[in-house]
């Protein structure tokens, strides 16, 4: 029997295509309010979806005429956990442009701010100039892969660094937490170090759902990967190359131009900007035809991650007519409210590892 697809919508700037910003029906500004940031977030939690993501990047996502910048990932996840109560909130944080332990220290913020409902889509930027923005020369692959490993790692060792219990808040004996529930991580890698514990208590979901690209190669440290691929039969091929390396849930990458004009709205918008091909599936046509493709891939892949071309256009379609169909047809169910993204997309919560077993003395558990 298909299960339910999950559906997760990116919601950066005015949509994915490079010419939204002039056809969003709004001043190019608005898009940095906290009023745009909330219409279109909990439009989507409305419809249903299971997860918005939030792009980044070191640089602005584009330049010459399209020019633009946008508000850091973390803080749009930040404000729209106190807009919303069911849907999860992915920001991307770039692995290879940031402090690890920032990262990771964000991300647990979030998820407690947002009562576990957070993710993080795993940015690795490697080009010279992403990497002018710290001072940096952009490494060899091989080693920008380690990187991007290793931050990974140190993050899922560092929200451990807390054991669920360790914050006992006992008024009578005016203790907050049991120090020796609290762990170093020691935590060497090839370019960085940390010592630990983490800042903040474990995350409410015990470890942040990872997404990242299948080709960082994280395989089983991520919870999901990404798939971008020009068509079906390539996304299936790639989605089972994916669930070899032991990563739980695989979402296809679709952008999409919808409504009864589509092919001449997606020709407008090339007029002004020509449209980057990512080297996924890129949709263009009605919601009964991308219900269709939406279907036909729910036997091939656990979600899709869509990403509208110009969210004041694309967007209603999906909520009014795309997932309202795939709900009738049993192949979407919007996340409960009250639970976490983890419990929303099956993800069992990870038990605390270092709550299982003790490596050496009380407080100093080595990872390496």
């Amino acid at each position: 029997m298909t299960r339910p697809l999950h559906l997760a919508i990116d919601l950066d700037g005015d949509g994915a295509h490079p010419a939204a910003w002039r056809h969003s029906g709004r001043p190019p500004g608005a898009v940095f309010t906290g009023s745009a940031l909330r219409a279109t977030v909990t439009e989507a939690e409305r419809a249903g979806f299971a997860l918005v993501t939030f792009d980044d990047g070191p640089l602005p996502p584009s330049g010459g005429p399209n020019a633009a910048g946008r508000l850091e990932a973390g803080t749009r996840a930040a404000f729209a956990a106190t807009v919303t109560g069911r849907i999860g909130l992915a920001p991307t944080l770039h692995a290879t442009t940031t402090e690890p332990f920032h990262t990771a220290t964000q991300l647990a913020s979030l998820d407690h701010a947002s009562r576990g409902r957070a993710a993080w889509i795993v940015g690795a930027a490697a080009d010279p100039d992403a990497f002018a923005t710290i001072g940096a020369e952009p490494p060899a692959p091989e080693a920008l892969r380690r990187e991007v490993l290793d931050v990974v790692e140190v993050s899922r060792l560092l929200w451990d660094s807390w054991e669920d219990d360790a914050v006992i808040r006992d008024a009578a004996s005016g203790r907050y937490l049991d120090a020796d529930k609290v762990h170093h991580v020691d935590f060497e890698g090839a370019t960085f170090t940390v010592k630990g514990p983490l800042i903040t208590p474990r995350p409410p979901q015990g470890q942040v759902v990872v997404l990242a690209p299948d080709t960082l190669g994280l395989g089983g440290r991520a919870d999901i990967a990404l798939v971008a691929a020009p068509d079906p039969g390539a996304i299936e091929e790639r989605a089972g190359r994916a669930r070899e390396t032991g990563v739980p849930l695989v979402f296809a990458e679709i952008e999409v131009v919808l409504g009864a004009t589509a092919a001449e709205r997606a020709a407008l918008l090339d007029e002004d900007t020509p449209w980057p091909d990512g080297g996924g599936l890129r949709f263009t046509g009605t919601a009964e035809e991308l219900t269709r493709l939406l279907s036909s891939l729910a036997d091939v892949v656990d979600g899709v991650r869509l990403r509208p071309a110009v969210l004041a256009a694309d967007l209603p379609v999906l909520a009014g007519a795309v997932l309202p169909a795939l709900a009738a047809a049993g192949l979407h169910r919007p996340p409960e409210p009250g639970a976490t993204l983890r419990a929303a997309l099956g993800l069992p919560r990870p038990a605390n590892r270092f709550a299982a077993a003790q490596a050496g003395p009380r407080n100093e558990v080595t990872a390496r």
